[in-house]
């Protein structure tokens, strides 16, 4: 099953070798705290029933883009390098 990883294909469905590593650690972590495998996992690891999740495109990544402005939160003030 982790031949799959050797390949381009699973990178190239995943947008990329980093979306990737992030999409395997993210879910491989859900699995270890009790999710239900969406595959037959039997006699599978844990590394390996995401792979094949990926695989058979039962998971993706999603990006979301937040806006977030952390000047109207934290009250910081604004500083200048012009001399006062």
């Amino acid at each position: 099953m982790i031949e799959l990883l050797k390949s381009d294909d699973i990178v190239n469905k995943c947008g990329g070798r980093f979306k990737l590593t992030a999409l395997i650690q993210r879910r491989w972590l859900q699995i270890l705290q009790g999710a239900r495998p969406m595959v037959e996992s039997r006699g599978l690891t844990p590394l390996e029933v995401v792979v094949k999740e990926i695989a058979d495109g039962k998971i993706e990544m999603e990006l979301g883009c937040t806006d977030y402005d952390y000047r109207s939160e934290s009250g910081a003030q604004e500083f200048s390098s012009e001399p006062e």
